[in-house]
């Protein structure tokens, strides 16, 4: 994930605000093939985080490390006087991302998350015209997400693999465009026969949140031969009439005519452009709203206090699974 987050530093308009001086990993070769690929000759190489950055004070961490590593990591950074940027999940328990909430305001710094999927054009266009109530007022959101991912690596061992580690973004994305507080939960998991992870790599899930309003969400990193987008297949319905999007480019929104038919006619209606194209840019526009909220000394979109909800869906789904039962969902 590294290569990500780095080609969106070190390219403009990024490259002027951030400079790079560390690169720590346990294997110290893979942080120097990065260092090489990215061209950051200048940059430090080393193992020992908290050696780093006593030598080299920097102003932020940007913390790209498997969840069970995180809290570690993040807790180190800030109490070096860091900011931090984490890769998701925020935390790998609620109890850990409680803690680092504590731990940032202790400090007085800020500890966000780079829920990158907030930030392309197809979810900040879903989320700004349902706020404006283009489909009347929200009462169900649907998502199916089915891709056969051959990662190999740390996932393939992953206990909960689909929820814990891409059903984040989904999730998020959820309670990002509905605006609604996720309240509730009842989960079912599986991992079927051909599975190549070892646990937890389907899911079904429906969530309440406030306000009566539904989302559900059917997934599976296992599925292969017809795979949605990354982004999943939504389908967003209203008091006044349904948004379909395939996770790229087809939308179509359709509001309903009135009338006494058994099946009422509906006519198809724009979907404005994101009304900020500079937050449409992943993982780029996550980091310059980081930077830009430290800069203005406010919270970042995807602070931890905030994150933290999400982080609370997943957990949530994942008790429930487990228990057979649905589970009220608290932060």
């Amino acid at each position: 994930m590294s290569a990500g987050w780095l080609s969106a530093i070190t390219k403009a308009p990024l490259a002027d605000q951030v400079r790079v001086v560390g690169l720590v990993d346990l294997n110290p070769e893979t942080a120097r093939l990065r260092a090489e690929q990215f061209g950051l000759t200048d940059a430090m190489i080393g193992t020992d985080l908290a050696a780093m950055l006593d030598q080299l004070k920097p102003d932020i961490v940007f913390d790209v490390v498997v969840p069970v590593a995180r809290h570690d990591v993040v807790a180190t950074a800030l109490a070096h006087g860091c900011n931090v940027l984490s890769e998701k999940p925020m935390a790998a328990s609620l109890e850990a991302g409680r803690d680092l909430i504590d731990k940032a305001r202790a400090a007085g710094k800020v500890h966000a998350v780079i829920q990158n999927r907030r930030f392309i054009a197809g979810v900040r266009r879903l989320q700004q015209f349902i706020a404006a109530g283009g489909i009347g007022e929200l009462t169900a959101l649907h998502c199916d997400f089915f891709i056969g991912a051959h990662f190999g690596g740390f996932r393939e061992d992953m206990d909960n693999v689909l929820l814990l580690d891409m059903a984040i973004h989904t999730l998020d994305a959820a309670r990002f465009m509905s605006g609604k507080i996720p309240l509730a939960v009842y989960c079912q998991q599986s991992n079927p026969r051909g599975s190549w992870y070892r646990h937890g790599a389907v899911a079904n899930a429906i969530f309440e949140f406030s306000d009566d309003v539904v989302f559900t969400y059917r997934g599976s990193w296992v599925a292969e031969g017809a795979n949605t987008s990354w982004e999943g297949v939504w389908r967003i319905i209203g008091t006044k009439g349904t948004i379909t999007w395939d996770g790229g480019d087809a939308f179509s929104a359709r509001l309903v005519d009135d009338g006494p038919d058994l099946l009422r006619p509906s006519h198809e209606i724009p979907l404005p452009e994101p009304a900020d194209i500079e937050q449409t840019h992943g993982h780029a526009s996550v980091i310059a709203e980081f930077l830009s909220a430290l800069d203005d000394g406010r919270a970042p979109e995807t602070d931890g206090a905030d994150n933290i909800k999400s982080l609370a869906m997943v957990f949530g789904a994942i008790e429930s699974a487990r228990t057979g039962q649905r589970v009220r969902i608290a932060v």
